[in-house]
């Protein structure tokens, strides 16, 4: 192996915190969550650790839910995910830059184009997702535009 690779491997390992799990203990839940100075942390069945990205990695993330991407000029600023065997949450923080009616009715018009069941409900949208899985997505005023969250949820 060239010893350059060896060398670029060892800062990337230096900024991780992991530590082994006891598979035998049963846990079989995954969780990782990230925020947007590039912290992350997982649990995972065979280890548990953080590690540091460069913050803003996640800004541009090609999100995609049953056909649906992100307003444009939209950023992503956190997740978290949690699965369990049977059944998963993912929730998502963004901003955007239109006002929060502009941002729920993007919303809207996207998911009736995808064929995908959705609904305004106070500030959120609402619906399923083609395959059943509920979703809410949570719209407020913030300083340049709108904030927001999407939480989806699968039983699977």
């Amino acid at each position: 192996m060239n010893r350059s690779v060896l060398f670029l491997l060892i800062p990337l390992l230096a900024a991780c915190n992991v530590h082994s799990k006891n598979p035998a203990n049963g846990d079989e839940n995954v969780s990782i969550r990230a925020d947007q100075s590039g912290n992350i942390s997982f649990d995972v069945p065979f280890a548990k650790g953080q590690v540091k990205v460069p913050a803003g990695f996640m800004h541009k993330g090609d999100v995609d839910m049953n056909g649906v991407k992100l307003m444009p000029g939209s950023a992503v600023t956190g997740f978290s995910v949690f699965a369990r065997d049977k059944g998963s949450i993912v929730n998502m923080a963004f901003t955007a830059p239109a006002s929060p009616d502009n941002v729920r009715a993007y919303y809207i018009d996207q998911f009736k184009t995808q064929g995908v069941e959705a609904a305004i409900r106070g500030d959120a949208v609402t619906g399923k997702t083609k395959d059943g899985g509920a979703f809410t997505i949570h719209v407020s005023p913030a300083r340049n535009g709108s904030q927001g969250t999407i939480e989806i949820q699968d039983k699977d």
